[in-house]
């Protein structure tokens, strides 16, 4: 599933695309804005998205097998809730 078929899931409930395409995008700078400010978004029900510092480490380049370093980074995490499979 990707973001349009999210975008056309919501609007079989709200009617029109274009106010479907904004609410999921409204949804979406939500979750990251608040990333930006407190690092965590909880969401009852469905999970928690957080930041997290990945360290430097080597890599491999897949082309060549020459190892590479790769810099340090900060990445998203996304743990489901336990009702989400339920």
């Amino acid at each position: 599933m990707n973001r349009l078929d999210v975008i056309k899931a919501v609007a079989k409930v709200v009617g029109s695309k274009e106010q479907a395409a904004e609410a999921v995008q409204a949804a979406f700078g939500t979750i990251r804005a608040g990333l930006d400010r407190d690092r965590k978004v909880l969401i009852t029900n469905f999970g928690t998205f957080r930041l997290q510092q990945r360290r430097p480490r080597l890599g491999r380049n897949p082309r060549t097998g020459q190892q590479v370093s790769v810099p340090p980074r900060i990445g998203i995490r996304f743990k489901a809730s336990r009702n989400v499979l339920n």
